[in-house]
């Protein structure tokens, strides 16, 4: 039996299978890069240049999901999902620090599971740039801010489903649940040490006023 012509058939759909792998691959690694850049400009307050660099992850994360629509076991092997949640992280990110509306996973055009995962992710730059609040004496701020990041967390306590449909949330839950919980400690001790500097200031200013 000549088998030549099955070797030759195979061969064809693997090079293309393959071709389309090195195509996706390092789009997905320029998308992911993008969004961590983006991610840092936003927590310096470049939010222009984040912007930027978030639309370069979005047109290079579409290059890597194009490269792969006949493929639909490469398009699922992981990292073009990986890409789709650093993607999402950024937007959320971008939207807790700005105080926008948070974009869902329809807006910005990601998967479900790979969107939960950015929003968890978020939550952990959250309590980053509220810490941040803090240092500068801007407690209402901060606050706020915690109001928006337990909101996103019970999103994600909500989603109780298997680990491998939600790529591993649960534990992803776990981690922002401990972010949160320290987040409120440290917001707390700031609440009473302005409340109390505060106090001392009243208690001076009546002090120059009697004299």
């Amino acid at each position: 039996m000549d088998l030549s012509d099955l070797a030759r058939s195979i061969h064809t759909r693997l090079d293309a299978k393959n071709a389309a792998r090195e195509q996706a691959l390092p789009a997905a690694r320029r998308s992911i890069r993008a969004s961590a850049n983006a991610i840092r400009a936003i927590h310096r307050l470049e939010f222009d240049a984040a912007r930027a660099l978030i639309g370069e992850s979005r047109a290079s994360l579409e290059e890597g999901l194009a490269a792969v629509r006949d493929h639909a076991d490469i398009r699922h092997a992981g990292y073009l999902q990986d890409a789709q949640k650093e993607y999402a992280e950024a937007n959320l990110t971008m939207a807790l620090v700005t105080g926008e509306e948070l974009p869902g996973p329809t807006d910005l055009d990601v998967e479900d599971a790979a969107y939960l995962g950015g929003m968890s992710d978020a939550i952990g730059e959250g309590r980053r740039r509220l810490l941040d609040l803090l240092r500068g004496g801007r407690v209402a701020q901060a606050e706020e801010l915690l109001d928006s990041m337990e909101e996103m967390f019970g999103v994600l306590v909500a989603m109780d489903y298997p680990d491998a449909i939600t790529m591993n949330l649960r534990r992803a839950t776990d981690v922002s649940r401990s972010l949160i919980e320290k987040t409120r400690g440290d917001l707390s001790i700031s609440v009473v040490q302005k409340d109390l500097r505060d106090a001392l200031d009243r208690h001076a200013a009546a002090l120059r006023d009697d004299r």
